[in-house]
């Protein structure tokens, strides 16, 4: 399978195929999303509550993301790969911006870096990685790193004036430079309008099925991180429980001496070669 590119993903939103983006954080799940044909992968931040424990995305580290990064890249050689910028990666200036966003690029090998926000300032980091070279992704609408302005993970848009703000914020990543924007928790008419009006992709993860590809975490659609669940997510498989079904199981046969098996599941020694390590114990 060949990595897409950008005038990949511009051919499908022509065509009117979707595009499938999901997150990874490890190797393992990177591999099995590539044999899948996952088109686009999101190293996010998320990382921070679904991988390190964390309640929320605020403690990541750009060395954090880097080597996540670099894991998913290992697991999906042929995938086109979205390195999160963390917080306080890229918000003081353009300078840090620019050098974060390179250490995802050379030393992760991202095909993109993913910022969030849609004020002047974000747009004009953007402007500054985009323009160093690199791939930039807006984010848009519900963002983590902005919660404490937005009231909390809540959906945003809900109202006439915000829906119109988020429109305008779309303009104006878009017109930054960067290639592709991701719309988060917003009402499916916001994410419509977002997307008729846009020259780039549009991605979304709870913005409706307007979107030109639809993003989840991974974790959510398959049952793994249960501490809450978005509306927006729908469980493909419960991998959770037949996780903990497997650890109570191996617990219960380990205590019972049920596991390992003789035979099965050890390495054996012809007899004779048993008897000669008994004599040489015997003589030790």
């Amino acid at each position: 399978m060949a990595k897409k590119t950008i005038n990949d993903f511009a051919q499908m939103v022509d065509k009117g195929e979707k595009i499938v983006y999901l997150t990874a954080y490890d190797y393992l799940t990177a591999k099995m999303q590539e044999k899948a044909g996952v088109d686009m992968i999101l190293v996010g931040d998320s990382l921070g509550m679904v991988s390190l424990g964390y309640d929320t995305t605020f403690p990541v580290t750009m060395d954090d993301m880097v080597r996540h990064c670099q894991a998913v890249r290992r697991g999906a050689p042929n995938t086109f790969i979205v390195g999160d910028m963390p917080y306080m990666s890229y918000q003081t200036s353009n300078e840090q911006a620019i050098a974060n966003a390179g250490r995802l690029v050379k030393e992760a090998q991202a095909d993109c870096v993913k910022l969030e926000g849609g004020g002047p300032m974000i747009a004009e980091r953007i402007k500054a990685i985009q323009q160093a070279g690199i791939l930039v992704m807006g984010h848009i609408g519900l963002t983590p790193q902005l919660m404490g302005q937005i009231g909390g993970y809540r959906a945003q848009g809900r109202s006439a004036a915000g829906a119109m703000k988020l429109v305008d914020q779309a303009k104006v990543v878009e017109n930054a430079g960067a290639f592709s924007i991701l719309i988060e928790g917003v009402p499916a008419a916001v994410g419509k309008a977002i997307t008729e009006r846009a020259g780039i992709p549009i991605m979304g993860i709870g913005a409706g099925s307007y979107t030109h590809g639809q993003l989840l975490i991974y974790a959510d659609m398959v049952g793994l991180y249960d501490n809450f669940t978005p509306k927006f997510v729908k469980k493909y498989a419960n991998v959770g429980e037949v996780l903990t079904n497997a650890f109570k199981q191996y617990a219960d046969e380990v205590r019972t001496a049920q596991f390992p098996e003789d035979g099965e599941h050890t390495y054996n020694m012809k007899e004779e070669e048993i008897k000669e390590f008994l004599t040489l114990l015997d003589k030790a």
